[in-house]
């Protein structure tokens, strides 16, 4: 046998919180003498006993009395301390007090008297788990006593019961709680919490893929593995072990059915192997098969009506995916193999040639180099990437040679990747046995962590996959060199970034190649990367004038638009140069490109790209927008690297808009991932932003103790394409809280850069920082200075500041009467451009120079988003319509929400809406 890992079983529930809190609600009405009545009902292995369990834990010595009855055996159950437990197994109606009266009848009012007899001492609360277990007469006379039950009554009622099970339906008019499975996140603690987090990432994404949500079911297959195959030293069972009895209760759902309607459910099942995952099976192709089974097609309805398949125009979907899984296992593998082949006969013609050829290797019988041969060929482009994944998998399986099969798993990981399912890309490369491993499974293996992991491990696998890769897959290589670079900017390495692009040869010396499989032949030469790379690297090696020429060939090119990868390099060459409108350009054409054409990988990196190039042109608003965008995406496609430098992103927002408390949530979230991962460019933002947010609120000293190690020499300077940014906000900081000669020793390296960058807004931030430091005799004129480079170059947020300063430095050397021109072009300024902190700045300065200004009303207070929301909620619309309205997530709105709450003073929405309704008012009728 097989040994096993001993694996914890969980010590709290995971991903139920919402769940946890609507039974604690229950309780608390019940310990004040309220009743109520709630219903637990989820697929099989959803956890419903798990909460029931815990609901019974959380009762004190002082609780209730607990009146608790299960539809399984008795010694399940074990008595609590201090409560008066009475404990009986279904089917049958509970047993009668312990007081020795008889048993009642089986007529619901009996039991009806019963519950409130028992309740009149003290509270009562009944569990009943798998109620839907009870005999029918027990099931309907719980219902009806349940229904019956007041809250005066004191008595809480707590049932589970499965859901779409012939019994649950006695219950379907009493409050329900369904249980859905478990997130991401939840499943992922479950189980580090299973495994004490030892599991290799490969065999984690697998075990996270199978068990779909169910934590049962993840507790059963991880139960099975032993340690070796649990950190990926071991081969995988093909398929999991595990959880038989669970996918059994699954299948048992369907036994009443007709034999043709299962038949057809089994076809619908075997249909979703050559189909995208999650969109079911096609009713044309079950129409074919049924009929060539001689089984009428539209005995699927009985299956509809239990709720066990749901029909959507053309597709057939199993509401529960556990459900198809249960059901392909249950079948004979012949039977198994026979529904493939007929399948396989039905989808005919050129255009279902991989559908075919899938179908066709589900029924195979053992390896079948010839069919995998035919796979291989067909997983190529034009067919979208997760298709190419699917084929290449199966192919691989079929494979007999060693070596070969590796490459076809690596090839299939790649293409998994580009679909956007990293996860199932790192199952696969669990699978490349060949020894060594294919320079395309390191690729793959530097990708993901490039994305998720640490870059300075993702730079070191590529370079190797570089290496294996050079003799026969030029393409692949010079991606890899150029990742391994990616990597080396990310962390700030300087060195490693030049010594990646450096092993890339200029297009002349690179050879073709043959096509690789699955794949089409290298494209031909491309001078705008080779124009990039010697750009960049001129750049960081000091030929400054030699490298902007180079990138400005790299702008706005038109001979490669479609491709998403040369578009970005085209807005990180803009941003080298200062060129921040056309790094937007860059930016939303390749996000259009991304969009229009994939791969979903890069979605993250587009979005990210275009909200940092909107940062630095100064429109915040936009910049917020898509950073959150690119923020799901990469939640969603597991890119925990991106999601540090977008959270980078929405913290600089959060700093200029005066969200001091989002500010410091965003950085702390990309400092999270940023430290462990080596992001240094993205905690360098990251702290660059809450220091901006100490200076807007006009904590100047702990701003400048913030950006002192990241501006000056030392071993925690900031990152080399940031750190000049964050110059113009040390400086004010400094001089503002006395440490004037640091900063004094960055102007010259400022006036140096501010030479050869082409960002509209350093000649500008120059001028002001030479003004904070200058002596009283110069310093107006440098601030003219400022003020007449922001008139050329725009943007309202950096003219303000200077205006800020300007009128402040006035003020302060009793100039009141010209200090209020500045200060008033300040304040309106920073509230045309929603910085709220940095308005009420200026509004004081301008109220010390004399002038009055008009009282700003509460709602005054809010952010341009959150006064957004907040019209919204006051128009009678709920969280999640306001998220759609708005383009945002509900947990989004939420937050807002409950920021207006507590900036208003409200505590409803009624009271928002008044307030609102006032608001109006008031300004119409100033």
């Amino acid at each position: 046998m097989t040994p096993s890992t001993t694996v914890r079983s969980p010590l709290r529930l995971y991903g139920r919180s919402g769940e946890l809190t609507i039974l604690e609600t229950l309780l608390t009405r019940l310990r004040t003498g309220r009743g109520g009545t709630l219903v637990l009902t989820g697929a099989p292995g959803l956890g419903r006993t798990a909460l029931l369990r815990h609901t019974l834990d959380t009762l004190g010595e002082n609780g209730p009395v607990l009146l608790h009855a299960t539809a399984a055996p008795a010694e399940r159950l074990l008595p609590y301390s201090g409560l008066h437990t009475l404990l009986c197994s279904a089917p049958g109606p509970p047993p009668p007090p312990a007081t020795g009266t008889s048993r009642p009848d089986t007529a619901p009012t009996a039991l009806l008297d019963l519950l409130t007899t028992l309740a009149a001492p003290r509270p009562l609360l009944v569990c009943v788990d798998d109620a839907h277990a009870w005999d029918a007469a027990s099931r309907a006379a719980l219902a009806f006593a349940v229904r019956r039950l007041t809250p005066a009554r004191k008595v809480a009622v707590l049932l589970t019961a499965a859901e779409q099970h012939a019994g649950e339906r006695d219950f379907t008019a009493l409050p329900a709680l369904r249980l859905g499975p478990l997130d991401r996140t939840a499943t992922r603690a479950l189980l580090d919490r299973l495994t004490d987090g030892r599991a290799d990432p490969g065999v984690r994404e697998e075990l996270l893929r199978e068990a779909a949500g169910n934590p049962r079911l993840l507790t059963a297959l991880t139960g099975r593995l032993t340690e070796d195959q649990l950190a990926g030293r071991g081969a995988l069972p093909q398929p999991l072990s595990g959880g038989e009895s669970l996918l059994d209760a699954y299948a048992a759902h369907i036994d009443g059915l007709p034999d043709d309607t299962r038949l057809l459910l089994l076809f619908a099942a075997a249909a979703e192997e050559h189909e995208p995952e999650g969109t079911g099976a096609d009713t044309t192709v079950l129409l074919r098969a049924g009929q060539l089974a001689g089984v009428d097609p539209g005995r699927l309805s009985p299956a509809e009506t239990l709720g066990a398949v749901r029909i959507d125009g053309d597709r057939v979907h199993f509401t529960q995916p556990l459900l198809r899984r249960a059901l392909l296992r249950r079948a004979p593998l012949a039977r198994r193999r026979a529904v493939h082949r007929l399948l396989a006969t039905v989808l005919d013609g050129p255009h279902r040639t991989l559908p075919r050829l899938l179908q066709r290797a589900c029924a195979a019988t053992g390896h079948d180099p010839a069919l995998a041969e035919a796979l291989a060929r067909a997983a190529g482009p034009p067919r979208p990437h997760a298709d190419r994944a699917a084929a290449l998998t199966r192919s691989a399986v079929l494979s007999t040679d060693e070596a070969l099969r590796g490459e076809r798993f690596a090839a299939a990981a790649e293409h998994a990747w580009l679909a956007g399912d990293p996860g199932r890309a790192r199952a696969l490369l669990t699978r490349v046995r060949a020894d060594p491993a294919p320079g395309r499974a390191h690729y793959v293996r530097g990708l993901i962590a490039l994305r998720d992991g640490p870059v300075a491990d993702a730079g070191a696998a590529l370079l190797t996959a570089a290496e294996l890769l050079a003799p026969h897959d030029t393409a692949r290589a010079v991606g890899a060199l150029l990742g391994a670079a990616e990597a080396a900017w990310l962390t700030g390495d300087v060195p490693g970034y030049l010594h990646a692009m450096d092993r890339i040869a200029p297009h002349p010396e690179r050879r073709p190649r043959e096509p690789a499989l699955g794949t089409a032949a290298d494209p031909p030469p491309d001078p705008a990367l080779d124009r990039f790379r010697a750009g960049v690297c001129a750049v960081l090696r000091g030929r400054t004038d030699e490298g902007h020429a180079l990138l400005r060939g790299c702008l706005d090119t038109d001979d490669r638009t479609g491709d998403p990868a040369a578009l970005l390099r085209s807005g990180i060459a803009a941003l080298v140069l200062g060129e921040v409108d056309a790094a937007c350009r860059a930016g939303a054409r390749a996000l259009a490109a991304v969009r229009a054409h994939g791969p979903e990988a890069l979605l993250p990196q587009a979005l990210e790209h275009l909200a940092y190039g909107e940062l630095r042109a100064g429109r915040h608003a936009s910049a917020r927008v898509h950073a959150y965008e690119g923020l799901r995406a990469a939640d969603r496609l597991g890119q925990c690297n991106a999601a540090a430098a977008l959270r980078a992103v929405l913290a600089l927002a959060a700093s200029v808009e005066g969200d001091a408390a989002a500010c410091a949530e965003h950085a702390a979230s990309a400092a999270a991932d940023a430290g462990p991962h080596g992001l240094g460019q993205a905690a360098t933002l990251a702290t660059w932003a809450v220091a901006r947010a100490d200076l807007a609120a006009g904590r100047h000293t702990r701003a400048a103790a913030r950006l002192a190690p990241l501006v000056l020499t030392g071993p925690r300077r900031g990152h080399f394409a940031a750190r000049m940014l964050a110059v113009p906000c040390f400086v004010e900081a400094a001089v503002l809280a006395g440490r004037g000669e640091e900063a004094r020793a960055l102007v010259e390296e400022f006036t140096e850069w501010t030479a050869w960058t082409a960002d509209p807004q350093a000649p500008a931030q120059l001028a002001r920082i030479q003004a904070l430091l200058a002596p009283p005799g110069e310093a107006a004129a440098r601030y003219e200075e400022a003020l007449a480079h922001h008139a050329r170059s725009g943007g309202d947020f950096e003219r303000a500041r200077t205006e800020l300063l300007y009128g402040q430095w006035l003020r302060r050397r009793r100039r009141t009467r010209e200090a209020r021109d500045p200060l008033r072009d300040a304040l309106v300024a920073f509230e045309r451009c929603g910085a709220r902190v940095w308005a009420e700045r200026a509004g004081g300065e301008l109220r010390a120079a004399g002038e009055s200004v008009a009282g700003a009303g509460p709602v005054d207070l809010l952010t341009a988003q959150q006064r957004r929301v907040a019209r919204c909620v006051a128009e009678g619309a709920t969280n999640r319509e306001v998220a759609v309205r708005l383009s945002v997530s509900p947990r989004t709105v939420d937050h807002h929400l409950r920021n207006v709450f507590a900036v208003l003073g409200v505590r409803s929405r009624t009271e928002l809406a008044r307030l609102l309704d006032r608001d109006e008012e008031n300004a119409a009728n100033p």
